[in-house]
């Protein structure tokens, strides 16, 4: 699956023989996120959580692709949650954009797809946002909990939803239900 690897391989090929020329050595040059990539991606491939499925449309573009939340537990367990990630060149310096492109009734997604997810932000008062330390996986991890352990009303992003919830907490599953139903099947 990964095709960027024997680009890798290739790359470190060039190097090693210098008689090429430098035209063609600058062809096959790889990016350090790229490299990273290869790395990351073989881990989270090996530690997906069985929630979880990532999906490359392109599997020469590591830094591009979907990532399908299922949860098996809780208000959101039935419904199918689509994500798109793209990993910046400065990864792993700033963190990935990741948006949301299933319509859900959540207090830490809106309904346009932002996502409220410390570890996605790059600068962060409590010090749980983006390090360079942070992986692919982390991410991943990350965006399986916000239907689980790390949904948060107390700090949401779709106030509406989280004063819903605080309100009246059957009509708040009762939407969510409806929402999982028209949209995330």
């Amino acid at each position: 699956m990964l095709t960027l690897a024997s680009k890798l391989k290739r790359d470190d090929g060039l190097k090693g023989s210098r008689a090429s020329a430098t035209a063609s050595d600058s062809t096959w040059r790889v990016s350090v996120r790229d490299r990273l990539l290869v790395k990351e991606v073989a881990e989270l491939e090996a530690n997906l959580p069985c929630t979880c499925k990532v999906h490359f449309p392109d599997p020469n573009k590591l830094h591009c692709f979907q990532l399908t939340v299922t949860p098996d537990e809780g208000y959101y367990q039935g419904g199918k949650f689509q994500f798109e990630t793209e990993v910046p060149d400065a990864y792993s310096m700033v963190p990935p954009k990741v948006k949301c492109w299933t319509r859900v009734w959540h207090p830490n997604i809106t309904e346009t797809g932002e996502i409220c997810l410390s570890l996605l932000r790059e600068h962060s008062i409590d010090g749980t946002g983006w390090a360079p330390t942070r992986t692919l996986k982390d991410v991943v991890w990350g965006l399986n909990s916000l239907f689980t352990d790390l949904l948060n009303f107390d700090d949401p992003l779709n106030t509406e939803a989280a004063e819903h919830h605080l309100r009246d907490k059957e009509d708040f599953r009762n939407k969510v239900e409806d929402y999982i139903k028209r949209y995330a099947r």
